[in-house]
């Protein structure tokens, strides 16, 4: 489908908002995808810089490079798990597909940030800046129970507005939006029946490198 058939919200400059892109059927084939990955790259619970606190969601990624944080080194791209210190699984077709659908960039992903949110997760405002290639935008896909989504500018103090995102909608970072702060505020327990108990899954792709 040509990207200026599927159905889109502009959300802010740069924000775009696909509700519901992807239908029960693609959801559910979608998590037994993701179950593949956690095998192979099990979730394992991240650490805060500095500090060492351990965050409230439970991570593991996909792709040539994955996302990793820990106290010594911080915030960081790699090409191995963390934990069992093997090479990430690749990208899903689904997913590789989507970015060519709604990316409306060149270059395939190189990373897709696996995150699990339990009921009582979330995460704070924060910025995806990271990566060396701003360029390229951060495709997020909602899976499991409805979360409500915050999003502001690319100061910490602008203005934000809240958004409930549910089980296959997809948000594009982009262009302006790339660098917008963005966080969740909290999860919807029982508002999806699509995983086996209360939760949601947000997967995040990215473009990395800057070539």
């Amino acid at each position: 489908m040509p990207t200026s058939d599927i159905p889109m919200l502009l959300l802010a400059p740069g924000i775009r908002y696909y509700p519901e892109h992807f239908d029960p059927t693609a959801q559910a084939a979608l998590v037994e995808e993701i179950r593949a990955v956690v095998v192979e790259a099990p979730l394992y619970t991240p650490a805060m810089p500095k500090t060492g606190k351990e965050m409230s969601v439970r991570m593991t990624n996909c792709g040539a490079l994955g996302w990793v944080t820990d106290k010594e080194q911080g915030y960081r791209y790699q090409a191995l798990h963390p934990v069992t210190e093997r090479p990430w699984p690749a990208i899903p077709a689904r997913l590789l597909a989507l970015w060519q659908q709604v990316a409306d960039f060149p270059l395939p992903p190189e990373a897709c940030l696996v995150n699990f949110y339990s009921e009582t997760a979330r995460m704070g405002l924060h910025q995806d800046r990271d990566e060396q290639n701003f360029q390229a935008p951060v495709v997020s896909v909602s899976l499991g129970d409805t979360c409500m989504f915050r999003f502001g500018g690319t100061g910490r103090n602008d203005r934000t507005q809240s958004l409930k995102l549910k089980s296959g909608d997809v948000i594009v970072l982009g262009g302006e939006g790339r660098l917008a702060f963005h966080g969740v505020d909290r999860i919807y327990p029982g508002t999806s029946t699509l995983l086996k108990g209360p939760g949601r899954i947000n997967l995040t792709l990215r473009r990395v490198t800057a070539s």
